[in-house]
């Protein structure tokens, strides 16, 4: 494939790692130590919009999969829903003065609109790699393309959000920021519809049936669900450590730019090694590849939950090992997603990569929910103390909570995820080959 076609299609993950990243990183910090919401309905507040997906996803990918234009069915809804969730994303953060409930409901309202925008951009999204190349190791050079943009503007949006937010100070910082996240969006998502204009579409027709018809055919590939449930889990261990960065920086290691310098140290790894890793697929097959960066993952983690009493020098040392690892346990699976519904359509004759990929974001879109919703739960056990004058003083069982939800709990949720990992079977024959039913 042209390399401005894969540099055009990995150009939405300007639009997919923005929203991705700064709302696990900034809105639970923004509700509980801005707004004075409670832990526990902050983390309500976080997880239900996107619970909404669970359901809207797959109904984006059906949609989709049956749209009919020149531009071909995925690209017209980059532009539309990649508008909408920039305009929305601005207003997220921009809350007016008002009594602490109806504030909640803003963000909730507001936040609910932003996943509707989100589903119907990522999905497409996601689902054009299978019908843009029919290549095994074409899908995986064409996702390390878009995971080492992903990383950087996970790096970027990440590193930038909070220094844009205490540069401004208050309310009006998590304002002025919300917009500038917002033109970020709007630059990934013209930068995509944009470069995949000539991109080539290998396409199939779409299946017949309801969607509960094609859902219940998805559910029962074998392999596409052992991928699915290892990726969720993770995506709840990734949704909690995102969330943890704000308070393990404010609260344990109480040092000036800490947020800015762990997210580098997260995610600047991927930057140099995603190449790395896919040249280690290449290798030694993607599963293998998979299972090996997320236990380099789990142990960077471990490490981490000696914040409160090892030097910081050490904890970011520990958080770039867990940078590593996850470089590889976000390159793995996107170029493992597109082999599964390639042998689907191969097998039938009739495409159902939306619904594949519907179903798919549905379930990172939960997990990432799930994982600040469960790391606000660890907070309220812990007896997290709300403010809306900024970080306050917390209680030594608070600092705790902060960090295991950071370091232990992350791990734990990526050694369980490899239990369904094992049983996943596909190899570059069964994706390339004949494939009999």
């Amino acid at each position: 494939m042209p390399r401005g076609v894969r540099l055009g299609y990995g150009s939405g993950s300007v639009a997919t790692g923005t929203f991705g990243t700064i709302p696990g990183l900034m809105l639970l910090p923004y509700l509980t130590d801005s707004l004075g919401i409670a832990a526990l309905a902050a983390g309500f507040i976080v997880f239900a919009p996107k619970a909404w997906d669970v359901v809207l996803n797959p109904i984006a990918g059906r949609i989709s999969d049956r749209t009919v234009d020149s531009r071909g069915p995925r690209r017209p809804w980059l532009r539309r829903a990649g508008i909408a969730l920039a305009i929305t994303f601005a207003l997220l953060f921009a809350a007016p003065s008002m009594a602490t409930g109806l504030e909640a409901l803003w963000v909730l309202v507001v936040f609910l609109a932003c996943a509707t925008a989100y589903a119907f951009f990522q999905v497409p999204y996601v689902a054009m790699p299978a019908e843009l190349t029919e290549s095994y190791d074409e899908r995986t050079r064409l996702m390390t393309w878009r995971v080492a943009i992903l990383a950087l503007t996970i790096l970027l949006a990440g590193a930038t959000a909070p220094i844009i937010r205490d540069a401004v100070g208050g309310r009006d910082g998590y304002r002025v920021m919300g917009v500038a996240m917002a033109v970020l969006i709007l630059i990934g998502v013209f930068s995509a519809y944009a470069g995949t204009r000539r991109a080539p579409v290998h396409t199939v027709e779409p299946g017949a049936g309801t969607l509960r018809d094609q859902l219940r055919i998805v559910a029962t590939a074998p392999d596409f669900r052992r991928l699915l449930i290892t990726f969720v889990v993770q995506a709840v261990a990734f949704g909690a450590m995102l969330a943890g960065v704000d308070y393990l920086a404010s609260h344990v290691l109480g040092r000036a730019g800490a947020a800015t310098v762990l997210f580098v140290c997260f995610v600047g790894p991927a930057l140099l090694l995603t190449p790395a890793w896919a040249a280690l697929g290449a290798r030694i097959g993607k599963k293998s590849g998979y299972v090996a960066s997320s236990l380099v993952l789990t142990v960077g983690a471990l490490l981490v939950a000696t914040a409160q009493s090892a030097p910081a020098g050490l904890v970011y040392a520990a958080v770039v090992l867990v940078g590593v690892g996850y470089a590889g346990c976000q390159v793995f699976p996107m170029a493992m997603l597109p082999d599964a519904a390639a042998v689907d359509a191969r097998r039938s004759g009739s495409s159902r990569i939306g619904v594949y990929t519907g179903v798919w974001t549905a379930g990172e879109t939960l997990g990432l929910a799930l994982g600040p919703g469960v790391y606000a739960a660890v907070l309220a056990l812990g007896g997290y103390r709300s403010s809306t004058e900024g970080a306050v003083a917390q209680p030594d069982s608070a600092l705790t909570a902060i960090t295991l939800g950071f370091s232990v709990l992350p791990a734990a949720l990526v050694l369980l995820s490899l239990l369904w990992l094992r049983r996943y079977s596909l190899t570059a024959d069964d994706v390339e080959g004949d494939v009999t039913v």
